[in-house]
C-alpha cells in the first residue's frame, strides 16, 4: 500500500515530537540554566502550530527578572515581530502577565525591522534591513538558540551562520555539526560551546565549560515553572539573591613602605571543581573573570632578582598541578581575553599549596611576609603564591 505523502510528514511530526504537543495544539517544554550547582534562569517555551513563541524566562542574576517574550515570524524565517514584557515586580506577581511593553521590541514595516529601546533620555526608535533570518540575542537566555538548532537541521548543511540580533548590532554565531546530534556553536566572543539536540533539533543540553561564561544548560518536558518562580522570588526577598556572576573586586594593601591594589571579577566556585576543572592545567587563564586582573605597585618591588618598577601591570596565569607560571604583563584597561605576549614585563613559577577551608569567591591578595611580601591567588582549597621583596 502507497502511503499518501501528506499522510507520511504527519506520521513523521507525531514521531518526532513524541507526544510533545498538547491537545490544544502547542507544544510546551522549558531549559534550565545552571552556573555550578546553582540554578542561574529557567524558561518556558511554547509554540503553537502556526509558529509563534511565547517564552517566560526568570532570570536570577544580579538580582530576580521577569520578562516574557512574544516572537512571531513568516515562512521564510524572517522576523515579523517580537515584544517583550517586564513582569519583575515582585510584590505583586502572580505568574507571567503580558502588561506593559517594556525593553526592546522589534516590528517589521516593509522590508526594514523597525526597533523601540530605551535610551539614556527615553524611547528611541530606529531602522535596519530586514534581509536575514535574525533571531534576538538575550544575555543568558536560550531560547532563541533552542530556535537557531531547528532551523540547523531544516539547512541540511554542516555549517551555518545564525545571525543574532542585540539592539540594533548584528552578531554572527556559527553553528557547526560534529557528529550525531552533535553539534559547536561559536560566541563571536566568549567562545565554544558543545551542544547536543533532539531528533527535531531542538536544543537538548548545552555545555560552555570553554567559554567565559561556563554555564550548563538542559531541556526538559517537565517543571513546575510556576513554583519555582514563587520559590526563587521568596529567597530573593529574604536576601539571599544569586548575585552577580563575577563581581568586581578592588583590593588595597599597604606594607614595606608601599601601596598595592588589585582589582579582578571574583567568580564563585558554585560547587564545581576549579583547578583541573573550569582552570584547565597548562593553559592561560584570565586569572579571575571579566577583566584582566590588574595589579598596582607604588613602589618598585624584585622577584627572583627581577626588578618590576612601580606602575600598574595585568596578571595573567597558567596553572598546573604542581604549580605554575604567572605572568605580568606591562598592557593595562584589556578585557581579560586580550592578551598581548610580546608586552609580557616578565614570567615566573609560581607555588601551589592547600588550605583546610573552602574559599568561595576568586580572592587575590597581597600579603607581607618576613622578607618581603607575597602575591597569593586563592580558590578553593588552592593558593598559588610568588614571593617578591624590596
Amino acid at each position: 500500500m502507497k502511503w499518501p505523502s501528506q499522510l507520511l510528514l504527519t506520521l513523521l511530526i507525531l514521531l518526532v515530537c513524541q507526544g510533545c504537543f498538547s491537545p490544544s495544539g502547542k507544544s510546551e517544554y522549558y531549559l534550565v540554566t545552571k552556573l555550578g550547582n546553582d540554578t542561574l534562569a529557567i524558561e518556558r517555551i511554547t509554540i503553537d502550530t502556526l509558529g509563534e513563541i511565547k517564552a517566560d524566562v526568570l532570570l536570577r542574576s544580579p538580582r530576580i527578572s521577569l520578562k516574557s517574550y512574544h516572537l512571531t515570524y513568516d515562512e521564510n524565517n524572517i522576523i515579523k515581530e517580537l515584544l517583550s514584557f517586564d513582569n519583575t515586580e515582585l510584590g505583586s506577581f502572580k505568574g507571567f502577565m503580558r502588561g506593559s511593553i517594556m525593553g526592546t521590541n522589534y516590528k517589521t514595516t516593509g522590508d526594514s525591522l523597525r526597533i523601540n529601546t530605551m535610551g539614556r533620555n527615553g524611547p528611541v526608535t530606529y531602522h535596519i534591513l530586514n534581509d536575514r533570518q535574525l533571531l534576538p540575542f538575550i544575555d543568558m537566555v536560550h531560547w532563541p538558540f533552542d530556535l537557531a538548532f531547528q532551523r540547523h537541521v531544516e539547512s541540511d548543511t554542516d555549517s551555518i551562520h545564525q545571525y543574532m540580533l542585540s539592539g540594533r548590532r548584528i552578531s554572527d554565531f556559527i553553528i557547526h555539526k560534529t557528529g550525531d546530534r552533535s553539534y559547536t556553536l561559536r560566541h563571536p566572543s566568549r567562545g565554544v560551546m558543545e551542544v547536543n539536540t533532539t531528533n527535531a533539533g531542538g536544543l537538548q543540553r548545552l555545555d560552555a565549560k570553554a567559554t567565559t561564561r561556563k554555564l550548563i544548560v538542559t531541556r526538559t518536558n517537565r517543571l513546575d515553572f510556576d513554583a519555582l518562580v514563587s520559590r526563587f522570588i521568596e529567597k530573593d526577598k529574604a536576601g539571599s539573591p544569586f548575585g552577580t556572576l563575577s563581581g568586581a573586586i578592588v583590593g588595597d594593601f599597604e606594607f614595606g613602605g608601599s601601596e598595592f591594589q588589585v582589582s579582578y571579577g571574583s567568580p564563585a566556585k558554585r560547587g564545581r571543581e576549579i583547578f583541573g576543572g573550569i582552570v584547565p592545567y597548562g593553559a592561560r587563564w584570565r586569572t579571575g573573570a571579566n577583566r584582566a586582573t590588574h595589579f598596582k605597585t607604588s613602589k618598585a618591588i624584585k622577584i627572583e632578582g627581577k626588578t618590576i618598577p612601580a606602575g600598574e601591570y595585568t596578571l595573567f596565569t597558567i596553572p598546573e598541578a604542581n604549580g605554575g607560571t604567572l605572568i605580568i604583563n606591562s598592557q593595562t584597561g584589556q578585557n581579560g581575553r586580550s592578551y598581548d605576549e610580546s608586552r609580557d614585563f616578565m614570567r615566573t613559577a609560581m607555588s601551589r599549596s592547600s588550605q583546610s577551608e573552602v574559599t568561595e569567591q576568586f580572592t587575590v591578595k597581597v600579603v607581607e611576609t618576613a622578607s618581603g611580601g607575597s602575591i597569593q591567588l586563592i580558590w578553593d582549597q588552592t593558593i598559588y603564591s610568588v614571593d617578591f621583596n624590596f
